[in-house]
C-alpha cells in the first residue's frame, strides 16, 4: 500500500478496475472518482457490474487489477477492514440487521465489539444509540423490535449505524427499491443532511427521475464498462435511457381505439370497503389499459385487492362482460379470469425457493394435468418453453430457483402465470416496482401487447410517467374516494401530480 496523500477533494478514486469470475468478464477497466460530500449515482441494468464494484470497493472482492484510492491513499489489494477504517460503510437492500434483536442493540453492538467490552451495560448502549439517532433527527423507540419496524425505519437505522462508524463515504445500494414516494423524500432529506456534514453518498440506482432528483454527478455502466461519466446537468431523461440500456425509447401515450359503446369487460358498481374506499365506479373496456393513481392512502392498492377477492367489498356490485358476479375471494376472482400482479412479488409473487419453471405454470397446473389429475410432463415442458420465449425470460436453465433471476425476468415470471390461463383481466400493482429501464420498456410493451389483443389491464400506481405513457384512461384516488377522470393524451405530468395532491 502507498500511503502518500493524493488530492484531499477525491474521497475515491477507482482506476481501471477489472474483474472475473470463472472467465466471465464483470467488470472491464471500470473508473469511479467521488468527491467529498457529493452525491454521485452509480447507475446501469441489472448485470452491468454495479453490485461487483461496490463489493470491490468495500474490500468483499479482491480485483484481478487497478488501483483503488480512498482518502488519499491507495490500494492494489483492499480488505474490508482497510474499507471501514477509511470511512466506507455499505447499506445494503437487507440493510443488515438483527430482525430479533432491538432498534438500540442493533445501534450499538458494532461499538461495543469495536471496544472488545466483555459486559453489557445497557446505559451505554442506550447513549450510543441515542447519539446515532440524534445525527439525522430519526424519532424511534430504541427498545422496539426492528423486525416490528417498516422498511423505511430500518432503513434509517442502517444509516445511523454507519454514521456511528465514522462514515465518510456511504454507499447505497438500491435504497428506493421497496420505499413508497412520502419515504423516498424523507430518505432525500436524509442524504441531504448527511451532505451538510460532508459525508459522500454513493447512490447506486436506475430510477431516472430519483437519479436526477438527489444526485450531482453519475456513472453509468453497460456490461462491466464505463459508457458515461457527468453531472446530472449535462443529460436528459432520454440520454440517461440510452446510455443505460444502448437503446432509444419512444415515449408515446398508449391511444387504442376503444368502443365505448360496448359492453365493458368489467364494470365497477358503487363499490365501498370499510376503511379501504367508498363508492368507487368505473368501466374497463377490452383492448383498455386503465391506471388508478393516488398517494398512498388513497385507497388504490385497497380497490386492487377487494377486485381480486383478497379483501371482499361489503357493498356494491361487479359485472363480467355485463353479468352479475361475486368476488368473495381469490378463487372467485381467477374462475371469473381475473389475475392479479402484486407490488411484493418476492413476498406475494412468486415461490422464492422453487423453480422458474414451477413459478411460471403454478396458476395453470389443471390445464397441464390429465383427467385423474396427473401432471403431464409433455404439456408441462412445452408451456414452459413457450413462456420462456414468448417473454423473452433470461436463463441458462429453468430449473435454477427464481431467486436467481434479476427483478424484470422475475416480473416476467409473475406475468406469465396469468397470461398462459388466458387471463381475461389482468391488474397489476406498481407493475415495475424494481426493474431496469430496459426491462421496465419491455413489460410495458408486453402489456401493450396484451390489451391488443383484448385483455383488459388494470394498472395500479404512483409512477406517473409509467400511467401517463402505458394507460389511455386515468383514473385518481383521494382519501378513498374516486376524484378525476383523465385522458393520459390530456395531462402533462406536473399537472397529474398537481391533481393527486390537491385536497
Amino acid at each position: 500500500m502507498d500511503t502518500t496523500p493524493q488530492t484531499a477533494e477525491i474521497i475515491l478514486k477507482a482506476s481501471n478496475i477489472k474483474k472475473s469470475f470463472s472467465g466471465v468478464v464483470a467488470l472491464d477497466g471500470v473508473d469511479l472518482e467521488i468527491k467529498k460530500g457529493e452525491i454521485h449515482c452509480l447507475a446501469g441494468e441489472n448485470g452491468c457490474g454495479k453490485s461487483t464494484l461496490i463489493k470491490i470497493i468495500s474490500g468483499v472482492y479482491g480485483m484481478d487489477s487497478g488501483k483503488i484510492e480512498l482518502n488519499g491513499h491507495t490500494y492494489h489489494k483492499i480488505s474490508p477492514i482497510d474499507s471501514i477504517r477509511n470511512g466506507v460503510q455499505v447499506i445494503y437492500q437487507d440493510f443488515s440487521l438483527f430482525p430479533n434483536l432491538s432498534v438500540m442493540e442493533n445501534l450499538a453492538y458494532n461499538t461495543e465489539l469495536a471496544q472488545k467490552r466483555t459486559f453489557v451495560n445497557w446505559k451505554r448502549l442506550r447513549k450510543i444509540a441515542e447519539e446515532a439517532i440524534r445525527m439525522i433527527d430519526f424519532n424511534i423507540d430504541l427498545d422496539q423490535k426492528v423486525e416490528l419496524l417498516s422498511i423505511a425505519n430500518r432503513q434509517q437505522i442502517a444509516i445511523c449505524r454507519a454514521l456511528i462508524n465514522d462514515a465518510k463515504l456511504i454507499i447505497m445500494d438500491e435504497p428506493t427499491t421497496a420505499l413508497t414516494k412520502k419515504e423516498v423524500q424523507n430518505l432525500f432529506r436524509i442524504i441531504k443532511l448527511l451532505q451538510v456534514k460532508g459525508i459522500s453518498i454513493l447512490f447506486v440506482s436506475h430510477k431516472i427521475e430519483e437519479v436526477f432528483e438527489i444526485s450531482e454527478r453519475l456513472t453509468i455502466l453497460r456490461n462491466g464498462k464505463n459508457v458515461l461519466a457527468c453531472s446530472t446537468s449535462e443529460i436528459d431523461n432520454q440520454d440517461f435511457s440510452y446510455y443505460m440500456t444502448g437503446k432509444k425509447f419512444e415515449m408515446s401515450c398508449y391511444d387504442p381505439t376503444i368502443d365505448y359503446s360496448a359492453t365493458p369487460i368489467l364494470k365497477v358498481n358503487n363499490l365501498s370497503l370499510k376503511n379501504g374506499f367508498n363508492d368507487i365506479s368505473f368501466s374497463l373496456y377490452r383492448g383498455e389499459i386503465l391506471g388508478i393513481t393516488g398517494l398512498l392512502g388513497s385507497g388504490r392498492t385497497e380497490l386492487a385487492l377487494s377486485l381480486f377477492g383478497i379483501c371482499p367489498a361489503d357493498s356494491g356490485s361487479i359485472e363480467l362482460n355485463g353479468i352479475d358476479v361475486k368476488i368473495t375471494s381469490v378463487f372467485d376472482a381467477i374462475q371469473n379470469g381475473i389475475g392479479y400482479v402484486p407490488d411484493d412479488r418476492l413476498t406475494e409473487g412468486l415461490f422464492l425457493d422453487q423453480a422458474i419453471s414451477d413459478n411460471i405454470i403454478v396458476s395453470n397446473l389443471e390445464n397441464l394435468s390429465n383427467k385423474i389429475g396427473i401432471l403431464d410432463n409433455k404439456k408441462r415442458i412445452a408451456a414452459i418453453k413457450e413462456w420462456l420465449e414468448k417473454l423473452s425470460i433470461k436463463t441458462s436453465d429453468p430449473r435454477d430457483n427464481v431467486q436467481t433471476l434479476s427483478g424484470g425476468n422475475q416480473q416476467r415470471v409473475v406475468l406469465s402465470k396469468w397470461m398462459s390461463r388466458n387471463t381475461a383481466i389482468l391488474i397489476l400493482n406498481g407493475p415495475t416496482i424494481g426493474v431496469d429501464i430496459g426491462s421496465k420498456n419491455e413489460i410495458h410493451t408486453i402489456l401493450r401487447s396484451l390489451a391488443e389483443k383484448g385483455m383488459g389491464i388494470l394498472i395500479i400506481s404512483d409512477d406517473l410517467p409509467e400511467v401517463l405513457t402505458t394507460c389511455n384512461r386515468i383514473l385518481i384516488m383521494k382519501h378513498g374516494n374516486l376524484m378525476g377522470r383523465l385522458k393520459s393524451s390530456d395531462i402533462s405530468e406536473l399537472e397529474l401530480a398537481r391533481e393527486c395532491i390537491s385536497n
